[in-house]
């Protein structure tokens, strides 16, 4: 056999093959390199151009929207850290329902640390571990854009300059950065792409006009705006709710800032109305209205009682439904006891709080609202008033507690959707007996503190003292 040239044809045809197979290796290699994050998987420190996906892929265009309905937020303290078993009790419990419990996270404070500490430069390993719970739990994720950088509103640039103080967590981006947190907005879309729903900023947070004595509803228009456009442009199909406002209401005879919405509960304040009316005529597009309160009055007061204050949370939402058509109205947070000087609310019994609380969802429902969402008071501590689970630092904790109970049979009963139908209570007890109904389902509420017999859609019912009773149909 004679020795081959290095050009004969058939030492061409092997290295033809050769070359082929190198160059398929390498463009493997680069595809694969180019999907890496740049820091080989930490996300402090990063400076990505925002096309990261941390997790489960967007649901394809054309899909249906994840179903929302009622669940709760996540705080300062949650299930995603703690004992292993603790923290396996609560997903599990979140994740038997059936449905997925709707879940907010913010991207800073309240148990996430600065997404960007420096301009460019991100740290969203906090968001990853609650998103990332959300997930293993089969709820469904939701976002809540506050609060902003320091950077963005005059402080120190950096982790270690974060100023944690409630004065600056609750500052607004200083107009100059509006576009900054816009591009912040949409980084965090790409990142969460499963996430559908983004509610934008929190309270109108840092947006009060000192000189004007109203809110600052131009400032925070403007900021929606150009979060909703950089949203939509990330994913036309997201979701983006707005305004986030405290529907503030006064005692009835106060006259100063009242409204002509009123009840026995009191009246609304007429300044939160009024930015509300603005928001809603310059909005550029919202796919649903957020909107949040107390049924006591800014005095914490209770008027006429606990009780029939939660239709207060009725009135708001005819309010506005009457100007935002069919556009899913949501309750972003929701207060039936009012705190003390630690924002604490812990004075009633567990049997009265979850008795007045099923009160308020039904009102909210009443007012035609299809979410809304529990403010979890987690603590580490082995005591946690109207807390959803024992703590998970605990190693026995992770235990459901009274007020998850009620936000899971709620959501399972009164889901999206729901038509509510009239039901019988028996008159002698209408006063002081609260019921809330559909076709398969009855949720009943005794408001005394005493035991009670009555008849409600027909059945005899004996219930004690706050007693929140399920009677199916």
């Amino acid at each position: 056999m004679g020795r081959h040239g290095w050009f004969s044809g058939a030492r061409r045809w092997r290295l033809t093959a050769l070359l082929g197979v190198c160059l398929a290796v390498l463009a493997l290699v680069i595809t694969l390199l180019n999907t890496l994050p740049e820091d080989g998987g930490s996300t402090a420190g990063t400076t990505p151009d925002g096309d990261k996906v941390h997790g489960t892929p967007a649901v394809p265009s054309g899909e249906p929207e994840p179903e929302t309905g009622w669940g709760f937020t996540h705080t300062q303290y949650s299930a995603d850290e703690g004992e292993t078993d603790a923290v396996e009790r609560v997903r599990a419990e979140l994740a038997a329902q059936g449905r997925p419990i709707p879940q907010i996270q913010h991207i800073m404070g309240w148990g996430a640390g600065n997404p960007e500490p420096v301009d460019g430069r991100y740290d969203f390993s906090d968001m990853d571990r609650r998103i990332d719970f959300v997930r293993a739990s089969k709820g469904t994720p939701v976002v809540t854009l506050c609060c902003a950088p320091d950077w963005m509103k005059g402080g120190e640039p950096g982790a270690e300059n974060t100023d944690w103080s409630q004065e600056a967590l609750e500052t607004a981006p200083e107009p100059a950065h509006y576009d900054d947190f816009a591009r912040l907005a949409a980084t965090v879309a790409k990142r969460y792409p499963d996430v559908r729903h983004f509610i934008v900023w929190n309270e109108f947070k840092g947006f009060w006009n000192d000189e004007k004595a109203r809110w600052d509803y131009e400032g925070y228009t403007e900021l929606y705006n150009l979060v909703h456009e950089e949203l939509k442009k990330v994913n036309k199909d997201i979701m983006v709710g707005g305004p986030y406002l405290v529907m503030d209401s006064i005692d009835p005879r106060q006259t100063e800032n009242a409204s002509q919405v009123e009840g026995p509960w009191g009246r609304l304040d007429q300044r939160p109305l009024d930015a509300f009316t603005y928001w809603n005529e310059h909005k550029r597009g919202a796919d649903f209205i957020v909107v949040d309160g107390a049924s006591y009055t800014a005095d914490d007061e209770l008027l006429p009682d606990e009780f029939k204050a939660t239709e207060k949370f009725t009135a708001v939402g005819e309010w506005v439904r009457e100007r935002t058509g069919d556009l899913p109205l949501w309750w972003a947070e929701y207060y039936v006891e009012p705190g003390d000087s630690q924002d604490n609310r812990d004075d009633w019994s567990e049997a009265h709080r979850v008795a007045v609380h099923a009160s308020g969802l039904m009102a909210i429902a009443r007012g035609g609202a299809t979410s809304g969402f529990y403010w979890n008071p987690q603590k580490r501590d082995a005591k946690c008033a109207g807390c959803l689970w024992t703590a998970t630092q605990l190693a026995d904790g992770g235990v459901k507690l009274p007020m998850l109970e009620l936000i899971e049979r709620f959501g399972k009963e009164f889901g999206p959707g729901t038509r509510y139908e009239t039901v019988t209570v028996a008159a002698d007890d209408r006063a002081h007996v609260r019921v809330l109904a559909d076709d398969a389902a009855v949720l009943v509420v005794n408001t005394l503190d005493r035991q009670i017999s009555t008849k409600v859609d027909g059945q005899r019912l004996t219930m004690k003292g706050y007693e929140v009773k399920w009677l199916k149909r």
